[in-house]
């Protein structure tokens, strides 16, 4: 692997961990972190500075790591902001033990993050053929690709309604995506666009909320429509993006076909799509 001449002189991690300087590779952006939010003991959002040459459609991933070796971790994740934000957003769960956020969520403002440069990915509008209304279906982390989605433009040009669904097992679990949605029909940009064309719907399944349960239960049973008011998922106008663990992504995809819907992908579009790269 070619590598430019520079090094990164990097001040100590939040752990104190003793200033590193590592060739670069070509194929490598180092950034600085300008924010860092811990909203619970197991997840965290932090933003670092974007390259001016960086481009991305929203709902794509990208492998970052740390400058922490000479051969980094690297780890997909999906970039939570929108196309346009002038700094990059990603949302992280903290895994004890975890090759990479095990220091990840030590970073501090000044630190520096590592990010290759070529992002890709299936959770993008592209991978879709045309319809009317758009689920984005979620648990923890998972909601990422969703948090820059459902900031982009594009995506209430092509659909007339949004529905957002996330489980967590817990309620502050839920915070991440909640402030994001309560802020966004104030929202300069895209806040006239938005207006009531996308509806927030969270549950759990261990804390005791308004909503429980397991998305996949929820559709399956039923209840999910009873609770929303939707009518049942319909192949014609419905299209669906899915986002979480393995487990998860097994158990929707099962439920979606059920109703009808077919999987796609970039080079195939389709009536729904699956992202399976990414932390959490």
């Amino acid at each position: 692997m070619e590598v430019k001449n520079s090094t990164v002189e990097h001040l100590p991690l939040g752990a104190g961990l003793a200033t590193v300087r590592f060739p670069i590779p070509e194929n490598v952006f180092a950034q600085t972190v300008t924010e860092v939010r811990h909203f619970t003991d197991r997840l965290f959002k932090f933003r670092i500075t974007r390259p001016p040459e960086f481009r991305f459609r929203s709902g794509e991933f990208i492998m970052i790591g740390l400058p922490n070796a000479e051969k980094p971790v690297y780890r997909a994740y999906s970039i939570a902001s929108p196309f346009w934000d002038e700094e990059i957003e990603f949302y992280s769960i903290k895994v004890p033990g975890g090759p990479l956020t095990e220091e990840l969520q030590k970073i501090v403002r000044g630190d520096t993050v590592l990010m290759r440069k070529k992002p890709t990915g299936t959770l993008v509008l592209d991978a879709l053929i045309p319809g009317k209304r758009l689920y984005m279906l979620s648990t923890g982390t998972g909601v990422a690709p969703f948090a820059s989605l459902i900031r982009d433009p594009e995506t209430y040009e092509k659909f007339e309604e949004i529905v957002l669904v996330q489980t967590c097992r817990d309620v502050d679990e839920l915070t991440y995506i909640s402030d994001i949605v309560d802020g966004l029909r104030e929202d300069p940009l895209i806040g006239e666009l938005v207006g009531d064309r996308l509806r927030l719907h969270t549950t759990t399944t261990r804390e005791p909320f308004a909503r429980m349960g397991r998305i996949t239960d929820l559709l399956s049973s039923g209840r999910f429509f009873a609770d929303t008011g939707l009518p049942p998922i319909d192949p014609e106008m419905d299209r669906a993006m899915i986002c979480g663990s393995m487990e998860m992504l097994k158990d929707t995809k099962a439920v979606l076909q059920s109703f009808g819907l077919v999987e796609g992908a970039n080079n195939a579009p389709a009536t729904f799509v699956v992202e399976r790269a990414f932390v959490g």
